[in-house]
């Protein structure tokens, strides 16, 4: 999707995570006003603190309301759908505060269900809603370059993808409400399935003695190649794993995914195969691994 970047708005940034931190934070360098809120206080001021200095217009929020009352549009990026609907949901949360004509965007990866649900209930309150779940992991969000998939109408696309533009990579319209939040579950999908085939063929080249470096320059540049092997393979191969996208989250997405996918009446065996070996690592201590750690849950040749 072709955008042009958006003029300076007051916009609120609920979540200020791995993620949500340098997203708010590209906002703010873009000249957009913003009003920071995160549930844990400390990292609100923090952050707030941090981007002051920069010269940036930003304000630190003690509420989700208090943070959107104000706010042209209303960006959210927090954990799962219980949080979304604390946040953005209760009484007393961001988007009974909201007014009206305002725009919400939701980052969250969450249940096609809960975008429907967000969209229902924004649109009693004569506000626009988006689920916009991201893809590019921690790197892409420092960097500017996470690959956006969203669900809505084309009214709200078109006043939230300029916006946008400053973290985005890539944007894409997918469809309707949940549409986006949908296309993420595709994404975790196939994720885990690379990961899977991917830990099985290191764990091959390693039991039999091959030259790691020159089996990974043999098939990067043909059909196996995937950013996952680009970005994974060195590290995979020396059991480096405290970084990046973590198990936990990984699991939780494919929670919906496989939850969707039963809802549809199809089966998937592969992505339920690897969401248990995910359970396995996880018990073994290594939840907050990244999501390459599958490779762990394989042993080497000579293992039992």
């Amino acid at each position: 999707m072709t955008t042009t970047h958006s003029e300076p708005k007051t916009v609120a940034f609920l979540g200020l995570g791995v993620m949500g931190g340098p997203m708010a934070g590209h906002l703010a360098a873009a000249g957009h006003t913003v009003r920071a809120y995160n549930r844990t206080g400390s990292k609100a001021n923090a952050w707030a603190e941090e981007h002051s200095a920069k010269g940036s217009n930003v304000e630190a929020c003690p509420t989700a309301a208090e943070a959107a009352r104000e706010a042209e549009i209303v960006f959210a990026c927090l954990g799962n759908d219980e949080d979304v609907a604390a946040v953005l949901l209760n009484e007393d949360g961001a988007l009974a505060a909201m007014r009206g004509g305002a725009l919400l965007v939701d980052h969250t990866t969450v249940s096609a269900n809960m975008a429907r649900r967000i969209e229902a209930a924004a649109s009693e309150c004569g506000v626009l809603a988006i689920d916009a779940p991201v893809s590019g992991g921690q790197a892409g969000a420092e960097n500017g370059q996470l690959a956006i998939m969203c669900g809505g109408s084309a009214e709200a696309m078109a006043r939230a993808a300029p916006v946008m533009d400053c973290y985005a990579k890539a944007i894409v319209h997918v469809g309707g409400p949940g549409a986006g939040q949908t296309a993420k579950m595709v994404n975790q999908m196939c994720i885990a399935g690379v990961l899977g085939g991917l830990s099985e063929g290191i764990r091959l080249a390693q039991a039999s003695g091959l030259d790691l470096d020159k089996t990974y320059q043999a098939i990067s540049g043909g059909a196996a190649q995937s950013w996952q092997m680009d970005n994974r393979w060195a590290t995979m191969v020396e059991d480096e794993f405290d970084f990046g996208f973590a198990i936990d989250w990984m699991r939780k997405d494919l929670g919906y995914a496989l939850a969707e996918a039963q809802r549809l009446g199809l089966s998937s065996p592969i992505s339920a195969l690897v969401d248990q070996f995910y359970a396995d690592v996880q018990a073994a201590g290594g939840g907050r691994r990244d999501t390459s750690a599958l490779i762990s849950r394989l042993p080497k040749g000579g293992e039992k």
